[in-house]
């Protein structure tokens, strides 16, 4: 059953015995943080991997505030927000989806029509204002101040406080019918620069950026001045080409130029965590979320913007963007376990808050793995597995280890078909949306187990010539990558580790691998539990 909103979430939470309530005084100043961290790295017995989901009640400066962290930070809990016993149900459902069995009579189509029907009702759904509980409290002009929310600073080198958990709402300019654009709700870490003002981490290759960009190139008198207006905005650097002289006349009417932008913090968890998810750029994130609930999204009109909020959402900033106005933003910890250091961004004016009464404020810390987003990101390599196999369906499974965190290394294992066809997926791979931030990919064949990385390493080490078998090229990388030789511009490296074949110049004998008999496995199966081997 779908949570209707955080609160109900909290209280699943609650039920499951997966949340503590921490009524010591702490603060949002690194305090949090710490605690949120060492939560995150527990083990036990009975919870295995990943501490509780924390409430913090008592938040030190923001008398009455709470404070909800951790809330993803463990498998069960990924599988609890998302109402399932196995993230890969989620995958076999889109699977279904992708590849419905063909009908070969008419009561076959029939037997179709009630899953078409379901993907029918995920659509998001408009709510009457009055209906909203983000509605309950609306504050407007001197009232917004963004230093009431309990914002975090999770690490002592941050440039400031940072809003961590947001969904980033924004929408493409309308079509050349005058139909409006797509939607789209993006996680981007968000600095408060004061009351009424925030960084927008809109790295350049993510969807946001390219709205922006979108507006931009209508903005601008001319093609040449657009390029050279994408290229100083929109994130990553604030130097431009020299290329065109924009004239003030452009300059003046790009200036003036909004674009508006809402922020959801503390919705339910299936529509926070569609924010993270590798989607393609054609389908909306309330779509997803919906799918992922089994049930639509409901949304709201904002208050100062026309875009569409979640109505049950515990926090709602609403605002713009100034197409051309960049501010410095950073340092901050990221979840390379590594500060990403100081760039220009896009900045968020923030005209309108609205919230619920006594709202709870979602946050998350991000650093050295595994924290609770390494979690969000074995769902998303679970349950968008299917995309990728649509692309390249030699795919049998992928792993995205937590240490790699999630661009900088992806272990994939595929039925080898043909001569180079290791190669072929790593380009297949590179050229598909985010996966072309992969730094480091690793081809094995398909009987070798992804998941286990002793034996991937095993493999590895013992089948590659790596003159032969490692391949480099260039192209874009994630912006947080803080050892390319250009800001978002690299290299990546591609391990063939798979079987050499005759057809891929290798004339020597393979050697089998060590395997036992199955009938002397059978055996010892049978007199294992007489032996008394502990």
């Amino acid at each position: 059953m779908a949570y209707k909103d955080l609160r109900e979430w909290i209280a699943a939470l609650d039920r499951a015995g997966e949340l503590t309530r921490i009524t010591q005084p702490i603060s949002p100043y690194l305090e949090m943080s710490e605690i949120a961290d060492r939560a995150a790295k527990l083990k036990d017995a009975k919870r295995g991997a990943g501490g509780p989901a924390l409430l913090f009640e008592n938040v030190a400066g923001h008398p009455g505030a709470r404070v909800l962290m951790n809330q993803f930070g463990s498998e069960r809990r990924m599988k609890l927000a998302l109402n399932v016993d196995s993230l890969d149900q989620i995958a076999s459902r889109i699977r279904t989806l992708l590849h419905p069995p063909t009908p070969t009579s008419f009561l076959s189509k029939l037997k179709l029509l009630p899953t078409l029907a379901e993907v029918g009702s995920f659509f998001p759904r408009v709510l009457d204002r009055s209906a909203a509980a983000c509605k309950e409290v609306i504050l407007k002009g001197e009232d917004v101040d963004l230093s009431k929310l309990p914002v975090l600073t999770t690490w002592p080198q941050d440039g400031g406080p940072f809003i961590t958990l947001p969904c980033v709402i924004t929408r493409a300019p309308d079509d050349a019918h005058g139909d409006p654009g797509k939607r789209n709700v993006g996680m981007y870490r968000m600095q408060v620069y004061d009351r009424n003002s925030t960084g927008m981490h809109w790295q350049r290759q993510k969807n946001a950026a390219e709205q922006l960009r979108d507006r931009l190139r209508a903005s601008a008198s001319d093609q040449a001045a657009a390029v050279d207006l994408m290229a100083a905005t929109a994130g990553g650097t604030a130097s431009a080409p020299a290329s065109t002289q924009l004239n003030q006349q452009t300059i003046t009417r790009i200036l003036g130029d909004r674009m508006e932008v809402a922020v959801a913090i503390g919705t339910d968890p299936a529509t926070t965590f569609s924010a993270i998810v590798p989607a393609p750029p054609e389908i909306e994130e309330y779509l997803i979320a919906g799918f992922l609930r089994q049930k639509p999204v409901e949304l709201v009109r904002g208050e100062t913007v026309s875009l569409e909020v979640p109505a049950h959402a515990e926090y709602i900033l609403e605002g713009f963007v100034s197409l051309a106005e960049l501010k410095t933003e950073g340092p901050f910890g990221d979840h390379t376990g590594f500060y990403t250091m100081q760039d220009d961004y896009p900045v968020f004016h923030v005209t309108c808050i609205t919230h619920r009464r006594k709202p709870i404020y979602a946050a998350t810390v991000v650093g050295k793995p595994p924290m609770e987003d390494a979690w969000m990101g074995k769902a998303v390599e679970r349950i968008f597995l299917p995309l990728m196999q649509l692309t390249l369906p030699e795919i049998v499974d992928v792993n995205l280890p937590a240490a790699g965190v999630f661009h900088n290394l992806m272990i994939v294992s595929i039925r080898k078909s043909y001569a180079g066809h290791a190669r072929k997926v790593m380009s297949g791979i590179w050229a598909m949306g985010q996966a072309m931030f992969t730094k480091c990919i690793i081809v094995v064949d398909e009987d070798c187990d992804v998941q286990d990385l002793n034996e991937v390493t095993l493999r590895t080490a013992n089948n590659i010539d790596p003159e032969r078998d490692i391949q480099f090229t260039l192209g874009p990388v994630d912006t947080l990558d803080h050892a390319s030789r250009l800001p978002n511009f690299g290299s990546k490296m591609g391990i063939d580790a798979t079987r050499k074949w005759a057809a891929e110049g290798f004339t020597r004998q393979w050697p089998p691998m060590i395997a036992m008999s199955p009938e002397v496995k059978r055996k010892v199966d049978q007199l294992w539990p007489k032996l008394n081997i502990k």
